[in-house]
């Protein structure tokens, strides 16, 4: 009787054991599932789970496309000189073709030199290389309204460098052509000139960049 007992309730424990030991693993289990689904949706969403102590990547950033109608030009100019060179003048009629004359535009004209000799003389011969540009440019057709003049001179050079090279890159005029909303009626329209570089004259100085 007592022995019968005594298994009885092993049996009763053993089943009871059991039982807890299921339960037990009906909730690991459902807190397993609970964070692979929140893991899986954590990844759709494009999060990048983050390790402690590490640091997080940077988001690729895209610099935004410049925008429609406006584009930049540079001439050069020899030593001393204002004289429009027959490379200068042909970037001037590829740049101006660009310009769709229907439309109003704005085109800002920026005469540099290098640092070479006074200061004031070459505020001067930027002014002249700059004013060169807008004669050649109104020649092309482009309307002589539209045109800003801006004298920079040797303030902003590119490089100091001594050499040629950088002096040359100082040397120069720099044009932004910005297309405007507004329409105007097109009285003219931009064409090619072979006669640009005879209609220019050298600046006469002796020393500097001038």
């Amino acid at each position: 009787m007592t022995n019968t007992q005594q298994q009885t309730s092993g049996s009763g424990s053993t089943r009871e054991l059991a039982i807890l030991v299921g339960i037990l693993l009906t909730v690991v289990a459902g807190a397993v599932g609970t964070y692979w689904i929140h893991s899986r949706g954590v990844e759709a969403a494009g999060v990048v789970a983050v390790k402690p102590g590490a640091e997080p990547k940077a988001s690729r950033v895209t610099a935004p496309a410049p925008p429609a109608g406006v584009f930049h030009a540079d001439v050069y100019f020899d030593f001393k000189s204002t004289r429009l060179r027959a490379d200068a003048a042909r970037v001037l009629q590829e740049t101006a073709g660009f310009m769709d004359l229907a439309n109003a535009w704005v085109v800002l004209i920026q005469g540099h030199t290098d640092r070479q000799g006074p200061a004031e003389y070459n505020r001067t011969l930027a002014q002249r290389r700059a004013e060169m540009v807008k004669q050649f440019l109104v020649e092309l057709g482009v309307p002589e309204a539209s045109i800003r003049l801006v004298t920079i001179g040797s303030d902003g050079s590119l490089c100091d460098d001594p050499s040629k090279e950088c002096q040359q890159l100082n040397r120069r005029v720099h044009l932004e052509f910005r297309k405007l909303a507004a329409a105007v009626p097109a009285t003219t329209t931009v064409a090619g000139t072979n006669g640009g570089d005879q209609a220019q004259a050298d600046a006469a100085s002796p020393a500097g960049d001038r």
